[in-house]
């Protein structure tokens, strides 16, 4: 395990007030689906006495031949002249937030902060400005609290470490360890 409910819960409380510290006016959360789904739901009950804005956005990955993103799930509101904070569970190559923090930017939002539960930078590509970071990590492979592999294990209430080579060759590996269960 590398977080458990109880660490991930005083990371989540900190951001939170770090958000509405800064934003005193309100401020819109933008979750990137689905991985920030979860996060996001409770960073926005622990950002207090300010008004919060939700909304989503969804990009397809980056394509290996072309290094090209596309966004396949849309704002549903205007953030011109609005302070936005993009919501990622973890940040690792910082591709898909740079492209993310330019169209946000580029539609007039006021201020686009980014906020990551986890931060990798081992990976990063692209610097990024991680205004909100929760935790730094390794360069190690994680699951549960969202993050997933073929869409196992985002409803883990931890985040643990696994080994990539393993959920590659059998997805569920881990399904009986970290649900007690005996199949997917």
């Amino acid at each position: 395990m590398l977080l458990d409910e109880r660490a991930i819960g005083r990371h989540v409380a900190r951001l939170g007030t770090e958000i509405a510290r800064d934003h005193p006016d309100g401020v819109v959360l933008v979750g990137v689906l689905k991985g920030a789904l979860i996060f996001l739901a409770d960073l926005a009950r622990a950002v207090a006495d300010i008004p919060v804005s939700l909304d989503f956005i969804a990009i397809s990955r980056y394509a290996p031949d072309s290094g090209r993103v596309r966004i396949t799930q849309d704002l549903e509101h205007d953030i011109t002249g609005r302070d936005v904070v993009l919501v990622e569970d973890l940040v690792d190559t910082g591709l898909t937030l740079a492209y993310l923090l330019r169209v946000l930017e580029g539609r007039g939002a006021r201020r686009v902060r980014i906020c990551a539960l986890l931060d990798r930078p081992a990976r990063r590509i692209v610097p990024l400005d991680v205004r909100y970071r929760g935790v730094e990590i390794p360069d190690v492979y994680v699951l549960g609290y969202g993050l997933h592999h073929d869409d196992l294990y985002r409803n883990l209430a931890e985040i643990y470490e696994a080994d990539r080579g393993v959920v590659g060759r059998d997805p569920a590996a881990y399904v009986a360890e970290l649900y007690g269960t005996a199949s997917a």
